[in-house]
């Protein structure tokens, strides 16, 4: 058999059905809403409103799956095996790196680590093109799904940045059970036998494996992961934030992707893949976060009105055609400057005449009911007097550094 494009994603959407019936999966998606449900209590302490958890959780699940299959589809055009590779070594010590940071959870630090050591103590044994090729195609991934639904639930917050100033924003966070499809040899082909004729290309990473490689019989086995993205939204809207997020690490998991490729036919470049996959990921995220901190941030006060943070979905304030980035000018003909002219002028419950101005410079005049026990839905921007915000940090692992030495 010849092998397609076409057999290839048949295949690999046979074995992530294969995942979606298997117990690991179910238990990822359940870790995953406990995820959710610490998300919608931070977005309830600010904007009271249901959480959202089965929506968000059954989101990013149907994302988790469009990447699983994208990914396996580069993990088998990669040639990328668990046989002879080491990749079986990421994940425990990705879990003792956790110890140190929940954040060192990532196979960008795991994948430098094991590579650094084979380098320098010849253990464990592994094919760092292997390794650093897959760390490559995760991020990738995870880039991808940022940009798709990295925005999607933003939680609004008062965030607290270097000098104490508290400043309007949103927090980034997302789950996504991944089902991923790797290869596994499973012997020789024996003399006469008849498989999967692959094209003189592939593999695109050696595998290193004794024997002919054309004689190799691999077949596909899935895998259960899960992806995770946390980020500040403060100088840029969560959509704006998100793809500038993603096209960082897009770029990093290409580098990261070259530099194994290059590894696999030049020794001597292990070393290049193996110190850039953690230091390039400390680079992405503290550009990411000083892009965000050094530029100006755009949920702040004005003097012509009150600056919406965010609404509530369902609320009065939504039905009336409120959205974030909207600037409430009047109530019912009363001028509205801070949180405290809002809150006087929504004392009692009942009809109020919104006068707004729209993200796209047009105001509008919308009559809004608040029932009693209602809320109007509406999160403006802080102006000083917030007692709850979290808290913004710069830089990552290098800033950790710092602070400890401090």
């Amino acid at each position: 058999m010849v092998f397609s494009l076409g057999w290839v994603m048949t295949q690999v959407a046979l074995q992530i059905v294969q995942v979606l019936v298997h117990p690991l999966f179910w238990l990822v998606i359940v870790l995953v809403a406990l995820q959710y449900y610490r998300v919608a209590s931070l977005r309830r302490s600010f904007l009271p409103g249901r959480g959202g958890v089965v929506r968000d959780t059954l989101v990013s699940t149907l994302f988790g799956l469009l990447g699983g299959f994208i990914g396996s589809l580069l993990v088998v055009g990669a040639g990328l095996t668990v046989s002879g590779s080491g990749l079986w070594y990421l994940l425990p010590v990705a879990i003792a790196l956790m110890l140190l940071s929940p954040r060192f959870l990532c196979f960008a630090y795991a994948g430098g680590l094991v590579s650094l050591a084979n380098l320098v103590f010849g253990f464990p044994q592994i094919s760092i093109p292997q390794v650093m090729a897959l760390v490559a195609i995760l991020h990738f991934m995870e880039a991808l799904l940022i940009l798709l639904s990295g925005h999607l639930g933003a939680v609004p917050a008062y965030v607290r940045v270097s000098g104490g100033r508290i400043i309007g924003g949103f927090t980034l966070q997302k789950f996504w059970p991944l089902p991923v499809v790797v290869l596994v040899l499973v012997g020789t082909l024996p003399p006469g036998g008849e498989g999967v004729v692959m094209p003189d290309w592939w593999p695109l990473i050696p595998h290193g494996l004794p024997g002919n490689g054309k004689d190799l019989v691999f077949a596909m086995i899935p895998l259960v992961a899960a992806l995770g993205y946390g980020d500040f939204a403060t100088a840029r809207t969560p959509a704006s934030k998100s793809r500038v997020s993603a096209v960082h690490l897009a770029g990093y998991s290409l580098t990261l992707f070259a530099l194994a490729f290059l590894a696999g036919r030049e020794p001597l470049l292990s070393w290049a893949a193996a110190l850039f996959s953690p230091l390039g990921h400390e680079l992405v995220i503290l550009i990411g976060k000083r892009l965000e901190m050094d530029a100006p941030p755009i949920y702040t006060p004005r003097r012509d009105g009150l600056l919406v943070l965010d609404v509530a979905p369902g609320s009065p304030a939504w039905h009336g055609g409120v959205r974030s980035g909207d600037l409430v000018v009047e109530v019912n003909g009363l001028p509205v400057r801070t949180r405290r002219d809002l809150a006087e002028a929504l004392e009692t419950p009942g009809a109020y005449e919104l006068f707004y101005l729209g993200r796209d410079g047009r105001y509008r005049r919308e009559t809004v009911i608040r029932r009693p026990g209602e809320t109007l839905g509406l999160l403006p921007v802080p102006d000083g007097d917030e007692e709850a915000f979290v808290e913004m940090r710069s830089g990552g692992l290098l800033d950790a550094l710092r602070r400890r030495r401090g």
